[in-house]
């Protein structure tokens, strides 16, 4: 049975990288699609665990070669996933999760219509921007450009099919399983999973 294919995107600071390790604690029938990034490896990130870090020159050489689902470029540096590692992975039944902005969601649903979107928000770009502050990582310059992206960012949660305020952390994570769920629940993969059921109701 095919796995479904999520995507999860939300503003820098909202919070989703949070949301997504819990879930995969929690879900073992979802996995985490790796992205490639031309982005330096922050403290703890780990290459191959939390992305597969390459050069500018060899993402370049991927992306003309059509490896590639969706690519992005997000302050100055690249993003992107690898098309044959979605396909194969969806054919073993996992729900596959993509951690990708608005631009790659619409890149995504090209090829796979069916894609769920989930659109992660703060409470208010206040508390975002107590978050990013927090992190203690990026200059009062790089803070403002972040804000400022995350307004163009939100303009674009109507192109998603859920939206998840995370303002409390454990709400949004039961409303993050209940989407997933819900996912799992559609006709289409229920009368797949239960074939001989429904033929033998009908």
């Amino acid at each position: 049975m095919q796995g479904n294919l999520i995507i999860l995107t939300a503003p820098s600071g909202a919070g989703k990288t949070s949301l997504v390790r819990a879930l995969l604690t929690q879900d073992k029938g979802v996995s985490l699609s790796i992205s490639y990034t031309t982005r330096a490896p922050r403290p703890g990130e780990e290459d191959g665990c939390d992305y597969h870090f390459v050069d500018t020159a060899t993402f370049m050489d991927m992306l003309a070669q059509g490896a590639f689902l969706e690519s992005a470029e997000v302050y100055g540096n690249h993003y992107a996933t690898s098309e044959q590692w979605i396909r194969d992975a969806l054919k073993t039944g996992q729900d596959i999760l993509l951690e990708i902005d608005w631009q790659g969601a619409q890149q995504v649903r090209r090829l796979f219509p069916d894609t769920v979107g989930i659109f992660i928000v703060p409470p208010s770009l206040t508390v975002l921007q107590t978050r990013l502050q927090g992190r203690g990582q990026d200059s009062a310059e790089v803070v403002a450009r972040r804000l400022a992206a995350a307004r163009e960012d939100i303009s674009h949660v109507g192109e998603f099919d859920y939206v998840i305020i995370n303002d409390d952390f454990n709400t949004a994570l039961a409303d993050l399983q209940a989407v997933i769920q819900a996912c799992r629940l559609r006709v289409i993969d229920q009368r797949t999973r239960h074939a001989d059921l429904f033929t033998s109701l009908s």
